[in-house]
């Protein structure tokens, strides 16, 4: 049981991604019964022999089957638009991060403290610990707060990167010249892993991403001990 359960995706921590999670379900649902019905009259149609020909045109008939796929749309149409929203709305933030995307590696700037930037590399198999984690482990890892509205500047000084962590349910683009920007709102302390999801190059795939979210009072005295 425990091998299966490595397959599959970090558990949520931010609201957005655990509203993604509920979506993912109501989208399931609904597409399972849809799939079933179909199915389900597909075999009827093959086993059974008899016909209706009163029913060869029925307006009534064509309404239903008209009415019933746009309904079905509606209710998955209102939760992805009220998510979207949710994804995109900026809430006023307690703290600004910049992330920095270069050839390969990730470097963060702390903009509401003076001096406060750092490189965060891929540390090699050759200096791994036993309980490091290949190609997820970095050197420096970028330390947040939890239950804190931030924001993210994201930017490239080289290719287009991506900017991506799955247990969060952020990605976003790193392009020369350009700023863009999430909201971040972790929920729990602990370690959370993401890499780079653009073809950026040979080493692509060696520029991972590790959040270590820590409660505010650690927060503070992890700035106030920066060297």
């Amino acid at each position: 049981m425990t091998m299966w359960m490595n397959f599959g995706m970090q558990d949520c921590n931010s609201p957005v991604m655990e509203e993604l999670m509920f979506f993912h379900d109501h989208s399931m649902t609904i597409l399972l019964l849809i799939t079933s019905m179909i199915f389900y009259l597909i075999l009827s149609m093959m086993f059974n022999k008899f016909t209706m020909l009163n029913n060869s045109n029925k307006q009534n008939l064509e309404f239903i089957w008209t009415v019933l796929p746009m309904l079905m749309l509606i209710f998955v149409a209102m939760p992805s638009m009220y998510l979207l929203y949710l994804m995109e709305n900026s809430n006023t933030p307690l703290l600004t991060i910049k992330s920095i995307g270069h050839q390969w590696y990730w470097s963060y700037e702390y903009s509401d403290f003076k001096n406060i930037e750092f490189d965060s590399y891929m540390i090699p198999s050759n200096l791994m610990n036993k309980n490091s984690f290949r190609l997820l482990d970095v050197d420096n890892n970028l330390i947040l707060p939890i239950n804190t509205n931030m924001r993210m500047l994201v930017t490239s000084t080289d290719v287009i990167h991506s900017w991506a962590m799955p247990s969060l349910g952020k990605k976003i683009d790193a392009i020369p010249g350009r700023l863009n920007q999430i909201m971040l709102n972790i929920k729990r302390p602990g370690l959370m892993f993401g890499q780079c999801s653009e073809i950026c190059g040979a080493n692509h795939s060696f520029m991972p991403i590790v959040i270590e979210s820590i409660p505010m009072n650690f927060f503070l005295k992890w700035i106030n001990n920066f060297n």
